[in-house]
């Protein structure tokens, strides 16, 4: 295991079934948000990282695809087993280089595991269907078949339980993948990769790499890539779209949502700020789904924007792994300056805060995370 409290190390690529730590790379240190404290450096894969990745998957992917679907997933049953296991050490991580509370990550993990169980099911999931005479003299057949290597780039959001929407059910399904995870969360996706690889996953069918645009560039321009899974900001949800679809691959690319959460006069307003604080506050507000607009109606914005402006100069900030905090850290000091940047936006074209975050002061100073080389 290579993610501990104290140790500072590399964080590693995963391919053919064997940890490699790379030298030479571009690293992004890895902080712990609420602390400031270095966790990890996390490699860039180059473009030849990338290409060892993708063939090795493809020459597993030519062995994997004829194991039948009944045998592929008792490696997914051990796995549950060991995330079952291994839950409260795994939303430890997370809480640690992501920021959000203890329970928030272990509600997360909870569902990542709840993926794999549903991917168990890939015995009965997979079947295909027929029917006879669907036209005069003509029968109809459908069978599902694995396509090859996938490619899973997940968000800093969620990196328990995005990845394992993606890859249980593409193993189950026969064919191989290659994981490159957020950038700025790395030591969660391995650490159940760890386990994963305990549960007997044969060598290659899975394979982890880090990095950022070039990396992704490499795999959505890899011949043998067949589909790509995305689930990240829209702007970049569009690039992978329209880049990967050029290609002939196949895409999925889940962008990020405005939404609008709309109260009205009789609405039960302590029910409803309720309702809204965890909406926009849960996650520190890095949800797809967080809510970002209210939209009081009528007499509803009076009652409403008090009792929300005294919960939310209420809300128990701070380091997530404590007990009784809501709301932990921005997972860096970059996107923290982001969100200052909305506000003092709003400010600048006539809006009034009832409640300004920006002078909230930490106990800790928040470190620049920046790129560098070994």
């Amino acid at each position: 295991m290579i993610t501990t409290e104290s140790a500072v190390g590399l964080v590693g690529f995963y391919i053919n079934g064997a940890w490699e730590k790379p030298s030479g790379h571009k690293t992004l240190a890895i902080t712990n948000p609420a602390a400031g404290a270095v966790l990890a450096e996390v490699p860039y894969a180059s473009e030849a990282d990338v290409d060892r990745a993708v063939r090795t998957a493809h020459e597993a992917f030519l062995k994997w695809r004829d194991v039948p679907v009944v045998d592929r997933v008792q490696v997914l049953y051990r796995f549950k087993a060991l995330l079952e296991e291994h839950a409260v050490e795994v939303a430890a991580i997370l809480t640690r280089e992501n920021g959000k509370t203890a329970d928030d990550s272990k509600m997360e993990v909870r569902r990542a595991i709840q993926m794999v169980e549903v991917a168990c099911g890939m015995p009965s999931l997979m079947m295909g269907d027929s029917l006879n005479d669907v036209a005069r003299e003509i029968d109809c057949k459908t069978i599902r078949q694995p396509v090859g290597v996938c490619v899973g780039i997940t968000p800093f959001n969620f990196p328990a339980m995005v990845p394992l929407w993606m890859y249980p059910f593409a193993i189950a399904c026969g064919n191989t993948f290659v994981l490159k995870p957020s950038e700025k969360v790395p030591l969660t996706p391995t650490r159940v990769i760890e386990l994963l690889a305990e549960a007997g996953l044969p060598a290659g069918v899975l394979n982890l790499i880090h990095g950022g645009k070039e990396t992704v560039d490499a795999l959505l321009h890899h011949p043998l890539v067949r589909a790509v899974s995305f689930v990240g900001s829209t702007p970049v949800a569009k690039y992978i779209y329209s880049t990967s679809a050029a290609e002939g691959k196949r895409v999925q690319a889940l962008g990020g949502a405005k939404n609008h959460l709309v109260v009205m006069p009789d609405a039960d307003m302590p029910k409803t700020v309720e309702a809204i604080i965890g909406s926009a506050f849960g996650a520190a507000g890095e949800r797809c789904l967080a809510g970002s607009v209210l939209v009081p109606v009528g007499e509803a914005a009076g009652p409403l924007l008090d009792l929300l402006a005294k919960r939310t100069e209420a809300l128990a900030v701070g380091d997530g792994s404590q007990a009784g905090i809501e709301m932990g850290p921005l997972v860096t000091s970059d996107h923290r300056k982001r969100v200052a940047g909305y506000i003092e936006k709003g400010v600048a074209e006539g809006a009034t805060p009832l409640c300004d975050g920006r002078r909230y002061k930490s106990a800790h100073a928040y470190p620049v995370v920046s790129a560098s080389h070994n």
